[in-house]
């Protein structure tokens, strides 16, 4: 949507000029003439009149064109000419249709009066239609999604986008209401847009069985559907689709996928939109609109722009952060856009939203209520009006009535005690349910005949609220794609960290007990210790030891890096990350695999000691491939290329992701950075390029480019390199990797020092005695199960 151009007032002026010009100009012609002729003068004359006339009401026309192009600033009541309504769409103050008849152009709505039907919309093609506006700040608009249909053979059949620009507009897609949504079964989709900055996102949604009756109604987990949030601020946006096998598995019940942006409680996915031929349709977007960009402190409220004209009108900052809205004030309704647009109210008139037990008297912005003379009450807004003096003779009926009340309350509050008996008895059986449920009484079995020798323990409900102040929102140290974290601080006044995920997946709910005990016996000094969880409750909460400085992200990227720079110390940090994923890999009871490595996922001590977290996620991942193809995970410019093609989740995974994690401690980039140009780059695949063209000093942190270190520098970028191949059976161990960057750190330190026993060196990896155990042979993906959650700069 494009605001048309129009002229200014300066414009308009010297236009107006050039009219009369123009006019004095033929008059003094015709002066000039020295026609004799009575008659022919006469006429002559008349026609020199009509002439000025016609000229002068041009000059009218125009200036009143340049003041009605005025932003409506001064603009105290609205011409009856305007027209309020399109169809059955009412079109309020400062929105308008005609010219003159909105606060500016931004607010111009157009009303199609082609059909039977009129309808209002943005733009004058009639491409984006006005569904409803509202003077409290939203405007909901309805368009057509977007969408990509393949036959058979997998070839693209139909392909079509959602756009919606909104730059030229007073609008932000609203991040509170509305969700980008995918619906298909071999579906990519992507919203690309800008809020100020660019922004891009997305999800996958993917069904592995070639079955409708595998997919359920009502949640898009990925599974046929997948959802994410707005971003606040979106002025404009494409959702566009991409297929990863052209819907060749499942053509026969999901020939097409569908990418929108909808408002979430106006969209319910079902099965049957997958082969619905009628779904192709237009869904509603909120959209949130203000006046201006500056806030109610800001704003001159004696200005000519101010938009709030009534006098009994009141500023309001948009909940948007950008600009402000008005209303009524209390006692008062209308449009408070408009000149004595805010009427009083009648009170009086409206006995049940405002009640009134005696005489009740309007006056401006509020009523009186008062009681007769020889009456009175403590509120006669609340309570009866009741005689002076005495209390009268109570009557029979009265009496009776009396006592079939107090029997009543009576009756009343033993039934309330007994409903309150019953609900409780039921929530303590629905948490022994869950308790249960989760593996409960395997886990205490467990942690009972293990008394002494492990510090694991289940925690109820209360306690884990007691410790986070009852999960209140100053407590909470991060929110995540699958949960959020609150700070706690347990009975013998221990920090620890809390995660309370969102949902979680019934099937591997099943497995929980025995996963958790696994997890629990991970003892490593680099990895973040997992102390206990609660199992009472639906989704289970786990408890970790508290870390109480930043991420190895924030000490890359922000501030924080000051007071840390040197490559002893990168160094050191990289060998503890690695030695805490060979444990996990190679060392641990059972080998585990992380999923999600990335440096906000590796926390920093007061001592900037590494500690590898986010490894035991609330519920694991399932290990049968085919389940394993619907739980995409891990974070955009981390994600290995091999995995995203094969849906495999293996040990050389985490390598590649740790790989990155190196070439942002040698360059200080972030994984997904913006080069000189702008343009967004890929940090794996530029540092590989660099290397391939020998730049390897150019690529490099300015800080680290050292004459005496730049050969330990080229080794890190080797091994760094190797870390990155495409190929998974290409890459090294973790347990190589944590080798040679031991080994690296050491000749740093002693440069005469060359480690000749690998055991020596394959000792500081810190492997706990007698952890290497065999209870089991299976790989355990530790993050939450989840669609792949695309962001940019995450």
């Amino acid at each position: 949507l494009r605001r048309p151009k129009r002229r200014s007032s300066h414009e308009s002026y010297l236009l107006s000029l050039r009219y009369l010009n123009f006019a004095e100009s033929r008059v003094r012609t015709q002066e000039g003439a020295g026609v004799c002729v009575g008659e022919r003068e006469r006429g002559e004359e008349m026609g020199r009149k009509q002439l000025l006339l016609v000229v002068v009401a041009e000059v009218l026309v125009v200036l009143i064109a340049a003041v009605g192009e005025t932003p409506a600033s001064a603009k105290s009541t609205l011409s009856p000419r305007c027209q309020e309504k399109c169809g059955n769409i009412s079109i309020p103050y400062p929105f308008g249709i005609e010219d003159g008849c909105f606060r500016h152009q931004r607010f111009r709505l157009f009303c199609s009066n082609t059909t039977n039907h009129p309808k209002p919309s943005l733009d004058a093609e009639g491409n984006v239609e006005v569904a409803d506006v509202s003077l409290s700040g939203q405007l909901r608009i309805k368009v057509l999604m977007g969408r990509d249909c393949y036959n058979s053979s997998g070839d693209s059949t139909t392909t079509s986008t959602q756009l919606i620009n909104l730059t030229e507009k007073p609008f932000t897609f609203s991040h509170t209401e509305n969700k980008f949504t995918v619906v298909g079964c071999d579906d990519i989709g992507i919203i690309d847009g800008t809020m100020g900055v660019d922004y891009i996102g997305g999800c996958i949604s993917y069904c592995a069985n070639t079955s409708l009756r595998a997919i359920a109604n009502g949640t898009c987990s990925g599974i046929g559907c997948c959802q994410i949030s707005v971003p606040m601020g979106l002025k404009n946006f494409e959702a566009s689709l991409g297929s990863t096998f052209g819907h060749r598995h499942s053509w026969w019940f999901n020939p097409c996928g569908y990418a929108f942006m909808a408002e979430e409680r106006e969209y319910n996915f079902s099965t049957s939109d997958l082969n619905d031929t009628h779904f192709f349709r237009p869904f509603p977007i909120l959209l949130d609109w203000s006046i201006g960009n500056r806030t109610c402190k800001e704003v001159d409220s004696s200005a000519a722009d101010y938009a709030c004209r009534s006098q009994h009108s009141r500023c309001v900052d948009s909940h948007n952060g950008v600009g402000y809205v008005c209303y009524c004030s209390s006692g008062y309704k209308g449009n408070p856009y408009l000149q004595d647009g805010c009427k009083d109210i009648d009170e009086c008139a409206d006995k049940n939203r405002y009640p009134c037990h005696g005489t009740c008297r309007n006056i401006p912005g509020d009523y009186n209520c008062t009681c007769p003379p020889g009456t009175s009450s403590e509120d006669p807004k609340q309570f009866p009006c009741v005689p002076n003096g005495s209390a009268p003779a109570i009557s029979l009926p009265i009496k009776l009535g009396l006592g079939f009340g107090i029997g009543f309350l009576l009756l009343l509050t033993a039934s309330s005690w007994a409903y309150w008996g019953f609900q409780k008895r039921r929530l303590l059986q629905l948490k022994q349910k869950f308790f249960e449920q989760n593996g409960g009484l395997f886990l205490e079995q467990h942690i009972s005949s293990h008394r002494g020798s492990t510090a694991f323990r289940i925690f109820t409900e209360g306690e884990l609220a007691m410790a986070t102040c009852n999960f209140d929102d100053e407590q909470i140290l991060g929110r995540g794609g699958h949960g959020t974290v609150y700070k706690g601080t347990l009975e013998d006044r221990r920090e620890v960290a809390v995660k309370k995920s969102r949902t979680v997946d019934e099937r591997q709910s099943k497995e929980f007990a025995n996963e958790m005990l696994i997890l629990s016996q991970v003892n490593h000094r680099n990895i973040v210790k997992l102390l206990g969880c609660c199992l009472e409750v639906e989704v289970p909460m786990l408890v970790y030891e508290f870390v109480p400085n930043s991420t190895l992200f924030d000490y890359i990227h922000h501030k924080k890096r000051r007071h840390a720079t040197s490559l002893d110390t990168r160094l050191r940090i990289a060998a503890e990350a690695s030695e805490a994923l060979a444990y996990l890999h190679s060392y641990a009871s059972t080998p585990i695999l992380h999923g999600d490595v990335k440096s906000s996922n590796i926390l920093l001590d007061d001592d900037y000691m590494a500690k590898v977290s986010d490894f035991g996620a609330s519920i694991l991942a399932p290990l049968d491939k085919e389940q394993f193809a619907t739980v995409l995970q891990g974070t955009c410019g981390y994600l290995d290329p091999e995995y995203l093609l094969t849906c495999q989740l293996t040990d050389k995974s985490d390598v590649y992701s740790f790989g990155v994690v190196l070439v942002e401690l040698l360059t200080g980039k972030k994984a997904l950075h913006f080069d000189g140009t702008g343009e967004e780059k890929n940090l794996a695949m530029s540092f590989v390029s660099a290397l391939k063209e020998c730049r390897l000093v150019q690529i490099l942190d300015a800080q680290l480019v050292d004459g005496e270190e730049i050969g330990i520098l080229q080794e890190v970028a080797e091994l760094a390199k190797r870390c990155l191949s495409m190929k998974g059976e290409e890459r090294p161990t973790m347990k190589e990797v944590a080798l040679v960057l031991q080994g690296l750190r050491s000749s740093e330190k002693h440069p005469w020092v060359v480690p000749h026993n690998p055991e020596e060196v394959e000792s500081l990896l810190g492997v706990a005695s007698g952890s290497n155990s065999r209870d089991g042979t299976e790989y355990l993906s530790l993050k939450n199960s989840a669609l792949l959650h695309i962001e940019a700069g995450r």
